[in-house]
């Protein structure tokens, strides 16, 4: 099923919950949305490397050793 199609049908869900359930599907909601947090982070922990060049990019860009984006950024 394609995505727009589960989101309308969740909608039609949601929609028609009482007050009390649709706390119980926001709490439900939220619980999910860390989740996905949650396995993005250990995704890109999992990459060889990442965590060293994420520290040395942030330690360049508290130090002002920034590239401007025109200089990266092709110009038609």
């Amino acid at each position: 099923m394609a995505t727009i199609q589960i989101r309308r049908r969740v909608k039609r869900r949601v929609d028609s919950l009482s007050e009390d359930r649709l706390r119980v599907a926001d709490e439900l909601l939220a619980r999910l949305e860390e989740q996905e947090s949650v396995d993005a982070t250990e995704e890109l922990l999992n990459i060889p490397g990442f965590l060293e060049a994420f520290r040395k990019a942030k330690k360049e860009a508290r130090e002002g050793k920034l590239t401007p984006i025109e200089k990266i950024c092709w110009k038609e």
